[in-house]
This record gives structure tokens, C-alpha cells and sequence, in this order.
């Protein structure tokens, strides 16, 4: 029984932290509303993210977030700002799920798990704007913003409700990311030794 609570909320966390690949603070805020709502209980350490306090910083942030990615080139610079963000971010979403488990146990699983999986997602979503910017002279990014934003929300909400169905749309997410990444000519420039 104890091991299918923590595989369930290592389940949650995971999806939680494909959400904050997508937005940062779009899941945290969820997470934040669910526990005060009784809907999801905190592991001990995180009880932080389900007080008011804590609801109130990660409405303004989400607010902000989301504005920031529809100012035009501001955008592009919150990619740079927010990969690292997504990765913490993506970390302590899953090791706030993890329940029964030693200390060193439960971070590598969150470091690995969630910080992987949000870092997978955050790496995809900077190509795709770095695309568009390049291609479009970032007329398209406010409409890559929206799908980012609603892709958050949804993935959110998923891995509260249905949480093994989120674990599915994760991995598909994450294939379609690491596709993108690895075909992405942006991202292959950085990869890229010319001969001397």
C-alpha cells in the first residue's frame, strides 16, 4: 500500500514537472490551490506550497510569466531565464510528491526524474521559439506562447486527476521534444566542431 502511494505521487510529481517545462509557475500555482483545496497532501518539508502566502507569490508569478512570454523578444530572453528555473522548478514538483523514502532516494528520483523531464520539455519549447523568432521574425510566438501556456494548465490539471494517463501524454510530450531537439539546426549549431 505504502509503495503505491509513493509510485503514484512520484507519478504526480513527474507530470507536474512536464508542466513546469511548459510554464514554471503555472503548476506550482496549481499545486498550491489543490493543497489548500484538501485535493492533494504535501510531503513533510512542502507543506510551504499550500499556504497563502504562497498562493498569492505564485498568482503574481504566473501573471507576470505568462505576460512576459507575449512581449515580443522578451520572450526569447525568458527561455535563457527560465530553463534553469523549469529544471529546479521540475525538482522540487516531484520531490514534493515523493512520499516514504530516504532523503538521497527521494532527490535523485527528483533530480532525475522531474528535473529531466521538465528540462526535456523546457530544451523543446526554446527551440520552437527560437524557430519561429528566426522564421517569422517572432510574429508567430505569441500564438507558440498560448500553446505553451494552455499545454501547462492541462498537464496540470492531468497529473492531479489522471495521473497514469499524464505519465502517457508525458512520454509522448517528451519524445516529440527530444525530436524536435535533436532535428532543431539551432540547437545543432551548438553541438556543431568545425576542423581547423
Amino acid at each position: 500500500m505504502q509503495e503505491m502511494e509513493t509510485l503514484l505521487g512520484l507519478i504526480i510529481g513527474i507530470g507536474l514537472s512536464a508542466a513546469c517545462g511548459f510554464r514554471v509557475f503555472v503548476p506550482l500555482l496549481g499545486l498550491s490551490i489543490a493543497a489548500l483545496s484538501g485535493h492533494i497532501t504535501l510531503n513533510q518539508g512542502f507543506e510551504w506550497i499550500g499556504t497563502r502566502v504562497a498562493l498569492i507569490a505564485f498568482a503574481t508569478a504566473t501573471f507576470l510569466e505568462i505576460v512576459a512570454y507575449y512581449v515580443p523578444w522578451v520572450d526569447n530572453l525568458m527561455d535563457a531565464l527560465m530553463t534553469p528555473a523549469a529544471i529546479v522548478a521540475g525538482t522540487i514538483m516531484t520531490a514534493s510528491m515523493i512520499g516514504d523514502m530516504t532523503p538521497f532516494l527521494k532527490w535523485s528520483l527528483a533530480i532525475i526524474a522531474g528535473g529531466c523531464v521538465s528540462g526535456i520539455i523546457q530544451a523543446g519549447t526554446v527551440a520552437l521559439r527560437a524557430g519561429s523568432t528566426s522564421t517569422t521574425s517572432g510574429l508567430a510566438n505569441p500564438f507558440l506562447s498560448t500553446i505553451e501556456i494552455f499545454c501547462s494548465i492541462f498537464i496540470t490539471a492531468l497529473a492531479m486527476i489522471f495521473p497514469v494517463l499524464c505519465l502517457f501524454a508525458v512520454i509522448w510530450v517528451c519524445y516529440k521534444m527530444l525530436t524536435k531537439i535533436t532535428r532543431s539546426p539551432y540547437i545543432k549549431k551548438l553541438f556543431t566542431w568545425k576542423s581547423m
